[in-house]
């Protein structure tokens, strides 16, 4: 059995997954749609800022590649976008530190700065956190989809025990001990 399967497609965590990457998505093709009307250079590293960040056409071409998986991701939706969510957000924490070291070397050849990557921190949080919302937390819903998945032992008798109350019945290890109550007890008269 495989995880996505256990996710209904109209969970509501789908919908958070999707509005995330969206929302994300959208963000990062504007910037990179501004970069690409400014008519930066593709590896100009002379300060070029584009809504108060430095850029350049190679980090805006950057940009709109990722905005658009993102995009593409909240189209899918469910695991998928989590899942893309989870990896484009850490991919972004990885490049605001691997920047931070780069700062005012050769090697940063996306020109960025200090906005950069302090901005590439809070969009990677922002959206990891997204993918991991419902996801990942010792407090889950017994009716969330995950917790179902690493508890199905749990989740197993959880569904057994709800059955007979939906279906209007009665639990029989009730029945039987009110039946047993019940019995007539033989008496010591002849």
């Amino acid at each position: 059995m495989k995880l996505r399967d256990e996710l209904p497609v109209d969970h509501r965590l789908a919908t958070v997954y999707r509005v995330g990457a969206a929302l994300c998505g959208v963000i990062l093709l504007v910037f990179a749609c501004l970069g690409f009307a400014d008519g930066l250079g593709f590896f100009e590293t002379d300060g070029a800022r584009v809504a108060g960040l430095s850029s350049n056409g190679l980090l805006s071409l950057i940009s709109l590649c990722v905005g658009l998986l993102l995009l593409g991701g909240a189209v899918v939706g469910g695991n998928v976008a989590s899942t893309l969510n989870m990896i484009v957000g850490a991919t972004f924490v990885l490049s605001g530190f691997v920047h931070l070291f780069l700062l005012d070397r050769p090697a940063n050849i996306l020109d960025f700065s200090m906005s950069n990557v302090v901005f590439s921190f809070v969009m990677g949080l922002l959206i990891v956190t997204f993918g991991m919302y419902g996801r990942v937390s010792g407090g889950l819903p017994h009716d969330n989809p995950y917790w179902r998945s690493r508890h199905p032992e749990q989740a197993r008798r959880e569904a057994e025990a709800a059955v007979p109350a939906l279906s209007g019945g009665v639990n029989p290890r009730p029945r039987r001990a009110i039946s047993a109550r019940r019995a007539p007890r033989p008496s010591g008269r002849p």
